[in-house]
């Protein structure tokens, strides 16, 4: 069995490969739907299963969706009604989840599952394009909500012997997730800070203490307000400890840079 990487992937804005985008050029989430489309396609084999982790689910534990067949929770607004008739119809795990909740456990992250837990739209939206078959099973995996760097970390690394056994992970987020930050005003700042992501990302030796001092990056907190769209790389760089991680996709989309990262 082929070992699978650990991905951090930009899942875009609510479900904007989906629609007409009206909020700037036509073209803007273009280049990232076609990346996301071959993200799976690109392996070496094909996935057994997939644990994702969405920067829109949090719980006071790290918490495993464990239903057979897990509904979608349309959490965004404002947006066109046929986007909240889209279907993803991909199997749940609860194996991977019993699986999942051990290791963290394991390794002294206490977990639990959710056997009602439907996939928000950081699952369900990037996962329509690079799954079109819904054809492999899929278990999400909340932050904490106290999205402490080292913590989530942890649960990545505690995580990593899943890639051995044919297991996908992906942290899907935004890598520049401020509301009110895509603007020209704001396309320099995103590029330090997206300097600083590939810097840190690349090196196994450092990037653990990159990731716990991350609000030490060049305009850091202009890029993540609020850190929950970042968290899922921390997860993602703990499931590829060790090994290093390089850009997987770049593009710059309403203003700024926004990047994918692979390990493994």
């Amino acid at each position: 069995m082929t070992r699978q990487p650990a991905f951090y992937i930009p899942h875009g804005a609510g479900p904007c490969f989906f629609m007409e985008w009206t909020r700037g050029p036509a073209d803007t989430w273009d280049a990232t739907a076609a990346w996301l489309k071959g993200m799976i396609v690109a392996l070496a084999e094909r996935p057994k299963a997939i644990l994702i982790v969405s920067g829109h689910w949090e719980e006071d534990l790290f918490t495993l969706g464990s239903a057979a067949a897990p509904p979608l929770v349309f959490d965004y607004y404002g947006f066109p009604e046929h986007t909240y008739r889209l279907r993803f119809d991909a199997p749940g795990a609860p194996e991977l989840s019993r699986r999942a909740r051990e290791l963290l456990t394991g390794a002294g992250l206490p977990a639990r599952e959710d056997p009602a837990r439907g996939w928000d739209h950081g699952v369900f939206v990037p996962l329509k394009l690079a799954l079109p078959e819904a054809d492999i099973p899929v278990v999400q995996l909340s932050l904490r909500n106290d999205l402490d760097p080292a913590a989530h970390y942890a649960a990545g690394r505690a995580l990593k012997p899943l890639r051995a056994e044919g297991v996908l992970i992906v942290g899907s987020g935004m890598s520049w997730h401020n509301m009110r930050g895509f603007s020209p005003a704001f396309t320099e700042r995103s590029r330090r800070f997206d300097a600083w992501l590939t810097e840190a990302m690349a090196s196994p030796a450092g990037r653990e203490a990159a990731v716990r001092a991350w609000e030490t990056a060049p305009h850091a907190r202009e890029a993540h307000p609020r850190e929950e769209h970042l968290a899922p790389l921390f997860v993602a760089a703990g499931a590829g400890d060790g090994e290093p991680g390089q850009v997987a996709f770049r593009d710059e989309v309403m203003d700024v840079a926004v990047s994918a990262f692979r390990f493994g």
